[in-house]
């Protein structure tokens, strides 16, 4: 199997793509719908749509002349897994905060 073009981190870095993933989150949508939501050209909208299913996080079914898509969020975990690692810095720094604001309390 060929690897992919683009990997969810590269996926996910611009806000359009990202918008997209919450719009199919909600519902599978045609090329059409997608587009409409957005102040681009659908030129662009389908290569955000190409770079996401490069990525796997999304798929398309031809139905009839359009294509639907719909979300496929197992890559995510790829990206839930490497920020779970983080949370214990944050963890930590909520913790001293805490402890800093009750000393002064």
């Amino acid at each position: 199997m060929e690897a992919a073009k683009h990997d969810v981190f590269q996926a996910i870095a611009d806000p359009t793509r990202r918008e997209v993933l919450k719009l199919l989150a909600e519902k599978e949508l045609p090329i059409s719908e997608i587009a409409s939501r957005f102040p681009i050209s659908r030129t662009a909208v389908v290569k955000h749509l190409g770079i996401l299913a490069e990525a796997d996080l999304i798929h398309g079914t031809k139905k009839g002349r359009e294509k639907i898509y719909r979300l496929h969020p197992a890559p995510l975990k790829e990206l839930k897994d490497w920020l779970a690692f983080y949370e214990q810095f944050w963890g930590n720094k909520l913790m001293q905060l805490k402890f800093a604001v009750e000393k002064e309390e």
